[in-house]
């Protein structure tokens, strides 16, 4: 396992982060022995890096990775996020407000057993609170000991961009990464999200990152298998050409389409840390397999072209501006 910085902080995280969406999930997770078995596999490999949050399995994957990290707490990079309703019909208790990031995080804290987090992520923009009192906010909490660094998750990029430029010119702290769902099956956040995150120098942490599983190839060989992905009704025609094809690579090369699929993401351009869930410890260790896997140029070619989407406006008339306009120099560059 290699370390990489975290953004244009100082933490050192592992080049894979052990998401715990899996832990105490009844429907596509597992219990607490298992998800022990899988926290225990992902620590031998040298992982350091978990990452949760606060409505993962009604808080349950809190309380199991607090256990998993008791005794070696200081030696484990911890993450979790607030932002998902946790009392139904109250508005106060949902978004992005101080009010509901400070009882979060009181209530993070003593599920996962442990007086600070390392990183605290806005699990979603809620596009009603201004970025001034989130930026505040989070700041608050980093000034006062209970957490090291923040990030964000699941927001424009505008939004992304607009946050950090007031934490910057206000003096507070700023967003170190960025959480976004990315895979081959959703290569969206590339027109903006990633852009942005090399631009302001934010690590990326994709999840998602096997298209809820339709990436291992399995709907392809057993059309009626069940999983996160028909749970999620996210099977389209699509995803299971794209997913034929990283299974035809992955045969090619002698390696898992999971393994093929992870070694995509990673490959991209910027600080990329995938999340990896699984419910196995084999799962895992599959799973870990993308982290000696350099792929083909070959094989890369082909998956980009297979999982190709369409430039939106702006950027298609832009690119073509360029091609049109040719190389420009401004005065002061030879």
């Amino acid at each position: 396992m290699k370390y990489r910085l975290m953004g244009s902080s100082g933490l050192w995280v592992s080049e894979v982060a052990l998401g715990a969406m899996t832990f105490g999930n009844t429907d596509w997770g597992v219990e607490k022995e298992e998800s022990r078995l899988v926290y225990e596999g992902f620590r031998e490999a040298g992982g350091n890096f978990v990452d949760t949050a606060n409505i993962y399995s009604g808080g349950r994957s809190e309380e199991f990775v607090g256990e998993f990290i008791a005794g070696h707490r200081d030696e484990v990079v911890l993450a979790t996020k607030y932002s998902a309703p946790m009392r139904p019909g109250d508005l106060n208790a949902q978004g992005n407000s101080r009010k509901h990031m400070m009882e979060s995080v009181h209530a993070s804290l003593e599920r996962l057993g442990t007086d600070y987090i390392d990183l605290y992520w806005v699990h979603a923009r809620d596009h009603t609170t201004m970025a001034e009192e989130i930026m505040r906010a989070l700041d608050d909490l980093v000034t006062s000991g209970k957490v090291h660094y923040i990030g964000i998750s699941d927001a424009p990029a505008w939004q992304v961009a607009r946050c950090n430029t007031i934490a910057e010119l206000r003096g507070w702290s700023r967003f170190v990464g960025l959480q976004i769902r990315y895979s081959l099956i959703d290569r969206e956040v590339e027109h903006e999200l990633l852009p942005v995150a090399e631009a302001l120098d934010l690590t990326v942490t994709p999840w998602d990152t096997l298209g809820s599983g339709v990436l291992t190839g399995k709907y392809n060989r057993d059309a009626d298998t069940t999983g996160r992905a028909t749970l999620r009704g996210r099977i389209s025609q699509r995803g299971l050409d794209i997913a034929a094809e990283v299974v035809a690579v992955a045969d090619e090369i002698g390696r898992s389409p999971a393994q093929v699929a992870l070694s995509w993401v990673r490959s991209r351009r910027g600080v990329i840390v995938p999340l990896i869930g699984a419910r196995t410890r084999g799962q895992l260790d599959d799973n870990l397999g993308c982290l000696d896997l350099e792929l083909p140029d070959e094989a890369l070619t082909r998956l980009n072209e297979v999982s190709s989407i369409r430039n939106p406006f702006p950027h298609n008339m832009l690119a073509a501006f360029r091609s049109t306009a040719g190389e420009s120099h401004r005065p002061d560059q030879h």
